[in-house]
């Protein structure tokens, strides 16, 4: 395997070269934003969609974007086509720069703009058949969680608690609502309809939630957006995780305590091979 470039800020360096400065605000701060891009056999999936988060978030934070959507998708392809393996996914970070430190925005600084590809870390075949397990936590981050901060500071803490007991995933939930879990959006199946919180200030809009539309309506699932209490999260009879490097994932055990009938459910398998399907880039015409 070939060793792994990255890029940062105008150049393409091996990934252990990298140095940004301990003044950058990203770094003092957690200034900054990020996206996460999935790829198959070297295809990133939702490029689209990514992108235009990646560009919500630095509105959001009151910074420009430091490319154009064609900018993006280049050093996108650069990363896919410098790196292995085939299935990989794509990190990017941009940052307010270097400055002084001062909490309110410096003037005239340059963003770091650092992106660089890993392996697609694919779910075990165990957990394919025997689901994930989580646990429940209360969700203490800050109120703007549907930016895709860096500052990730409450979803490191609440992944620890289910890394602490072996599980998989931290579901959160604030004043008896579901939220979201550490990293994935979460849905869960009652009456063999899809269930999802709306999306809000609290949650991340995962690209997958919209593309859970286009599969749900693909298989023929029932699928409602509407606040999810606690208890109908623990009386689900399954529980379903989304995310770039999830895709979608069944939680079998909750708190130590078997959901549905403990194994994953047949909503969820509808709606993982729809998922395949959708992936599988389309067969070129032949010339």
């Amino acid at each position: 395997m070939r060793p792994s470039r990255c890029y940062l800020s105008g150049a393409f360096v091996p990934l252990d070269e990298a140095r940004v400065s301990v003044l950058d605000r990203g770094f003092i701060f957690g200034d900054g934003v990020y996206e996460v891009i999935p790829a198959y056999a070297r295809r990133p999936f939702c490029l689209d969609e990514h992108l235009a988060r990646l560009g919500r978030s630095l509105r959001a934070v009151g910074m420009g974007d430091p490319m154009d959507r064609s900018q993006w998708s280049a050093l996108v392809g650069r990363l896919l086509a410098d790196n292995d393996p085939n299935d990989q996914c794509i990190y990017i970070q941009v940052t307010r720069g270097v400055a002084k430190r001062d909490h309110a925005f410096p003037e005239n600084t340059m963003p770091t703009v650092f992106a660089y590809s890993f392996p697609f870390p694919h779910a075990p075949l165990r957990l394919r058949q025997s689901g994930a397990s989580a646990v429940t936590l209360p969700d203490m981050r800050w109120l703007s969680a549907h930016v895709k901060s860096i500052s990730l500071l409450g979803s490191v803490l609440a992944r620890q608690a289910s890394a602490e007991v072996g599980a998989q995933e931290t579901i959160l939930i604030r004043d008896g609502w579901l939220t979201e879990a550490s990293s994935s959006n979460v849905w869960i199946v009652r009456h063999g309809q899809l269930l999802s919180p709306p999306m809000d200030n609290l949650k991340l809009e995962g690209i997958r939630v919209a593309l859970m539309d286009e599969l749900a309506a693909a298989v023929g699932v029932a699928l409602r957006r509407r606040p999810v209490a606690e208890w109908e999260l623990r009386c689900a009879d399954e529980i379903l995780l989304t995310s770039a490097t999830k895709e979608v994932l069944a939680v079998t055990l909750l708190d130590d305590r078997p959901v549905g009938a403990g194994s994953p459910g047949p909503v969820y398998a509808a709606l993982y091979a729809a998922y395949q399907l959708a992936k599988t880039p389309a067969e070129q015409p032949s010339s």
